[in-house]
This record gives structure tokens, sequence and C-alpha cells, in this order.
């Protein structure tokens, strides 16, 4: 594909104030040809060459005025109830600001509902689906003027990472919304790879630098893109929306972390597929940071990555249940064999991770009393560090089973792990890429569980 060495983006003035069913398209096309009769003869910037529309023309037109037109328009006193019947899902929270994906699937601030431009005591809402408002808009358009051109239908967006915000396109027909490069050289000979241009924004943002805010031209015409136009209507703008199993950034920060404690579920059934040390090893980072008594850092993270030592591990506790279930508690090999199955998440994960308490720290109480009340700090600090680990992990996209099966023999466990005798395993927490979709959970109401003095 050639590319163009110009083009040229034009907002024309004359758009009357729209009404609910107005016939939008006729009301655009008499307002263009207006304007292309008082500019003709003026090149470039300042008029459409005298051809009021030709055929390769993009219209961008603001989302506002096709909201007004199929009557999008909501009397709403308050801003906050309207967002809230337009929010599918919140992403990020700060205040009363919102950022949240909204019945469109488009993730943006106040779920596009806004009061600018419109009377008082009322609000407008985007279009119910507005690539279906871009196609009916362009065959019109088309039933018009004989024309073939594409409309994008634009809304202004902020933007991660960046201030300001730009306008976007969140409808579309009649035109690629995407521009995949990927497979094509650079000039230099290098097969690009990951880049695919969203080209209908950068169209929404050009033709947003004409348009204005408050400027009264809510449309725009760019020529001399006409290789964009296609003859069908296209996908819309579905393909530039990421789905969710694609997107990195879902959540904002506080949702993001809510969403991993909620979430984590415990996962018994695992893939084959390895699990990157690298990303446990990050988990390790985040569960040491948690609280812990007397300024102290009681945990280590023994990370059993070599099947042999695994096998040998789970081989020597199942012997030592065994032995303990028999002897100790007495029971008869049916349900000696029901209780050491309950070990079986271990020794199908492909990775495992023995948390240990390490309490050198811990002051030295002669009253009995107290020095239980000593050792039950640290292990609440276990715990606090345990569940760092299990979130961490299932942000790494892992799932994980927390089994206290060391706790019954820890001897051993030293022992076949080569520990120091002051290492005191915690349980042990199956890793690995879960098997299947944990189910739902059932929400939890904290009144359940709060008593207020």
């Amino acid at each position: 594909m050639t590319t163009p060495t110009n083009f040229s983006v034009v907002a024309f003035p004359g758009v009357p104030e729209i009404a609910p069913g107005d016939d939008l398209g006729q009301v655009l096309a008499s307002a263009l040809a207006r304007f292309a009769r008082e500019t003709d003869g003026q090149d470039g910037p300042a008029g459409l060459d005298g051809d009021w529309l030709a055929d390769g023309d993009i219209l961008l037109v603001t989302s506002k005025i096709v909201s007004k037109a199929e009557g999008r328009i909501v009397h709403a006193d308050d801003r906050e109830a309207a967002i809230d019947a337009e929010t599918v899902r919140v992403v990020a929270r700060r205040g009363r600001t919102r950022i949240v994906e909204n019945r469109q699937g488009l993730v943006m601030a106040a779920a596009g509902v806004d009061a600018s431009n419109t009377p008082s005591g009322t609000v407008l809402l985007l279009p119910e689906d507005p690539d279906a408002s871009a196609r009916a808009l362009r065959k019109r358009l088309g039933e018009l003027t004989g024309r073939r051109v594409a409309v994008v239908i634009t809304d202004t967006f902020g933007r991660p990472w960046r201030n300001g915000l730009t306008d976007v396109a969140i409808g579309a027909a009649g035109i690629e919304v995407l521009d995949d490069h990927r497979g094509r050289l650079d000039a230099h000979g290098n097969e690009l790879a990951m880049t695919v241009t969203a080209t209908a924004d950068e169209l929404a943002a050009a033709a947003d630098l004409v348009k204005g805010k408050a400027s009264g031209r809510p449309v725009a015409v760019v020529r001399g893109l006409g290789h964009l136009v296609t003859e069908d209507d296209g996908p819309g703008v579905r393909p530039m929306i990421r789905t969710a199993a694609e997107d990195m950034f879902r959540l904002g920060t506080s949702e993001a972390v809510r969403e991993a404690v909620t979430g984590r579920r415990t996962v018994r059934r695992f893939t084959a597929e390895p699990v990157d040390g690298a990303a446990v090893r990050r988990a390790v980072a985040a569960a040491v940071t948690a609280p812990a008594p007397h300024h102290t850092t009681p945990w280590r993270f023994v990370l059993v990555e070599r099947q042999e030592t695994r096998t040998a591990l789970l081989d020597a506790m199942l012997a030592a249940w065994n032995r303990d279930l028999r002897e100790l508690d007495g029971r008869g090999p049916e349900r000696i064999a029901t209780r050491v199955r309950r070990g079986d998440v271990l020794r199908d994960a492909p990775y495992l991770v023995v948390p240990c308490l390490v309490t050198t720290g811990a002051h030295d109480y002669p009253d009995p009393r107290r020095a239980a009340a000593e050792r039950e700090m640290f292990v609440v600090a276990m715990g606090a560090a345990v569940q760092n680990l299990l979130v961490t992990l299932s942000g790494e996209g892992l799932g994980t089973a927390w089994v206290s099966s060391t706790m019954f023999c820890r001897d051993t466990v030293r022992e076949a792990l080569r520990l120091p005798a002051d290492w005191d395993p915690m349980g042990a927490v199956a890793v690995g890429h879960p098997a299947a979709p944990a189910p739902e959970r059932l929400p939890r109401d904290a009144d359940a569980f709060v008593e207020v003095r």
C-alpha cells in the first residue's frame, strides 16, 4: 500500500442544533453542500475544492449529534445515577471519578455520559450501537449523494500514562479501522512483528484538531485517503476493542488488588505446562513484604523445582503419613488411603513451594503464656506472607493450593530437603497452570463477619 504524501481535513460550519428524530444524513448533506458552495474555488484547508462530497471521503462525526438525533437525551439531575445505569464494570475509581466499561464495551470515564452541550437537567448518553449508527448514516449519505464514503463516529477519551484528552473512534462503517503491518519490512529490511496501526483513532484525532470542542463544528471531512474506504461497511470498531484475556491493564490499582484477592481460588488440577521460576520468585519478593514482629524477616521459601527432589519429598511424606496414621491415629487402610489422597494435589502439581517459619528473632519469655503468644505472632506473619504469595501467583496467571501436609511430618520434610533444624515447614503450596477455570465464587457480605462495638 502506497502511503499518501498529503490529505486535507476540513470541519464545516452550519450544522444546526440537532433534535431527536432529525434526519442526520440530510442535515449534514445540506450543511456540507452549503459550505462547499460558499468556498468554491478555495484550495486546501479553506474548502473542499467545490466538490461537496466525493468518493473516498471520510466523515468524522462527533457522537453528541448522533446521540441527539437518536433521542439518547435523559432527564437526570443526578449524573452519577445515569453513569450507574450505563456501567457494566468499574475499572478504576478515584473519589467521584470513575473509569468504567459501558454497555457498548468501551472503557472510558463516566461511561461516556456527558452533561455538556445539552440543556440543564439533562445528560447525553452514547449511541446505543455506534457501529450501527455509522452504518445507517453512511447508507443515508450514499442515498442522498450517490457517493461511496466512510463514516467514523468519535468521542473524547483520556489515556493511561498520558495527560490530556483526544478523540477516538467509537463507531465506524466503510473503513478498515486497523492497519496490520505485521509481516511487512521496514526501510532497513527488518520484518515488523507487532505493529498494528489504529487508523480510525488517528483519523478521529486529526479531525478533532479542526472540529474543536466548543466551535460548533461537530463534523469534519477527510479527503485524500480514499484507499482506506471499503466497499462494504466492515466490522466497525469491534476489532479495536481488546478482549478481557488480552487486556493487561483491565483494572485500576486498588481494583486489581481487590480482584486478585477475591478472585484467587484454590486450584487442585493443573496442566502439564511448566511453571516459570521467575514468576515464583517475583511472588516470593511480594510475600516477604508482609508485616512481622520486632522488624524481623521470619520467612524462608523452599522452591522445589526439580522433579527428583519433589518425588523424593512426597514419597518420604507419604511413608510418614501412613506410619503416623496407623500408629498414632489407629486408622484402618481405607481411611488411611482416603486421608493420603488429599495430598495428591502436591504430586500432580508441576511446582511446589514449601514456606518455612524461622523464629530466631522471637523474644524469650519464661512465662509459657507469653511464649505461646510470641510464637502466634510469628505464625500470623507467616500467614500474611503466604497470602501475599498466593495472590501474586494468581496475578501471574498461576493456580495454587496451600496444603497443610508438611506440618504433620516436619522432621521428615527437613530431612528430605536438607533444611536447618530451626526451619519450621508451614504446609506446602502446589503451583501450576489451572486445568480448568475456577467456578464463580458467591459474593460474601461483610456484615456476616462483622461486629461493631
